[in-house]
């Protein structure tokens, strides 16, 4: 970089940071020796994450800054950075990852192959995250296995590579307490419990379904709803899905959620999970699909706001989208919020642009996230509403 560039940088990074004084309420920088494909939420101050090159990683447990937590006087409050909680290594990457709720136990698998690896966090007495066994997997995993991990305290979790692979593991025993009944062998791309029982699973080519564990009985694939106008149809040729069902605390059954669908070619369909093979809405969203897999984007509810999505994997920034102004018939849609912060502060560096790697929801805080990009960094940020930064 010349001393042009590195000007022309310097004004873009400025610019950035004082427009981020005004669309951002709280927001950290944290920086990993080597990127991260996954963000667990362990508690709701601290997430795991782990490397993901095809040599040896680290496996950690981050606490979140403790200024992001004071509800006031945050200038006072010293702590402003991210802080290593317990740490480890794995022998190879981590391309998924998911904490058993009400355990310091997440399970893992490598993207290569269909085995799980289980882990102990530590606790009190010992800051050393360790392997503790794992679970073999089932079929062909060319893209390695999805997980799930059960809503109650149950150590136990979905896995799969295929619809036809999908077990239901007790980690305590190792034993098989459920088997996905289908004949087909799709490859999946995410798998999701909506209740105790109940959970979705997504295909790459968009198929839904939505299964009981209770029950041996088949599920019957939805697929997707046809595009709309017709001449549509052209833009799904090729293109790979994922899925995200929202999570609404005031219903206990999941009837009523919404699932969104997100293709590499950036259109989303939203449907009723009662109704999974028909659409409540749809848009075509704002993003670069030019180098883009399904492996890489990533669509999320927002857990404490209503009718909000977040999609990250398309370059370097998350976008936040309103589906309740989306209509029936296929829009253009805007993002009300875009976190640029990735791509502008990797600006400077050689090599392929940056792109978000992962991103999730605060369970709790409901315009908190953290993202994570290909060149190693980490953000929290907590952004303000358009209409409130005014």
């Amino acid at each position: 970089m010349d001393i042009t560039d590195e000007i022309e940088f310097d004004d873009i990074l400025d610019d950035w940071f004082i427009e981020s004084l005004k669309t951002y309420k709280d927001l950290h920088v944290y920086q990993l020796e080597h990127p991260t494909r996954v963000i667990e939420w362990t508690s709701g101050k601290t997430v795991c994450v782990a490397g993901c090159r095809s040599t040896k990683n680290e496996i950690l447990e981050l606490h979140l800054p403790l200024k992001l937590f004071a509800d006031e006087n945050k200038g006072l409050c010293a702590e402003r950075d991210f802080k290593v909680v317990h740490g480890g290594f794995t022998d190879g990457p981590v391309h998924c990852l998911r904490h058993v709720p009400g355990t310091r136990c997440v399970v893992t698998n490598d993207g290569l192959s269909s085995k799980l690896q289980v882990w102990d966090l530590g606790g009190d007495d010992s800051d050393v995250i360790r392997r503790t066994g794992g679970v073999e997997g089932r079929g062909v995993a060319e893209r390695g296995s999805r997980i799930a991990a059960g809503l109650s305290s149950d150590p136990r979790v979905l896995h799969g590579a295929q619809t036809g692979d999908v077990r239901l593991t007790d980690l305590t025993s190792g034993q098989s307490l459920y088997k996905l009944e289908t004949d087909t062998a799709e490859p999946l791309s995410s798998l999701q419990f909506v209740s105790d029982s109940v959970f979705l699973a997504c295909c790459c080519s968009g198929n839904i379904y939505v299964a009981d564990s209770r029950t041996s009985a088949a599920p019957q694939p939805s697929p997707l709803p046809p595009p709309l106008p017709p001449a549509a149809a052209a833009r799904r040729d090729g293109v790979l899905w994922c899925a995200d069902a929202s999570a609404d605390r005031s219903r206990p059954d999941p009837a009523g959620r919404g699932v969104a669908r997100l293709s590499s070619s950036g259109e989303v369909l939203v449907s009723d999970l009662r109704n999974p093979g028909g659409a409540v809405c749809r848009a075509q969203l704002d993003v670069q699909t030019d180098r883009c897999g399904q492996d890489d984007i990533t669509v999320s509810w927002a857990p404490a706001l209503d009718d909000c999505i977040a999609v990250s994997g398309f370059s370097g920034a998350v976008q936040i989208y309103v589906t309740s102004a989306w209509r029936a018939e296929l829009t253009e849609a805007r993002p009300l919020f875009e976190h640029r912060g990735h791509a502008v502060s990797s600006q400077h560096a050689d090599g392929p642009p940056v792109r978000v790697s992962s991103h999730v929801w605060h369970p709790d805080r409901p315009r908190t996230l953290l993202s994570a990009a290909t060149d190693g960094s980490v953000h929290v940020w907590d952004w303000v509403h358009p209409t409130a930064a005014d």
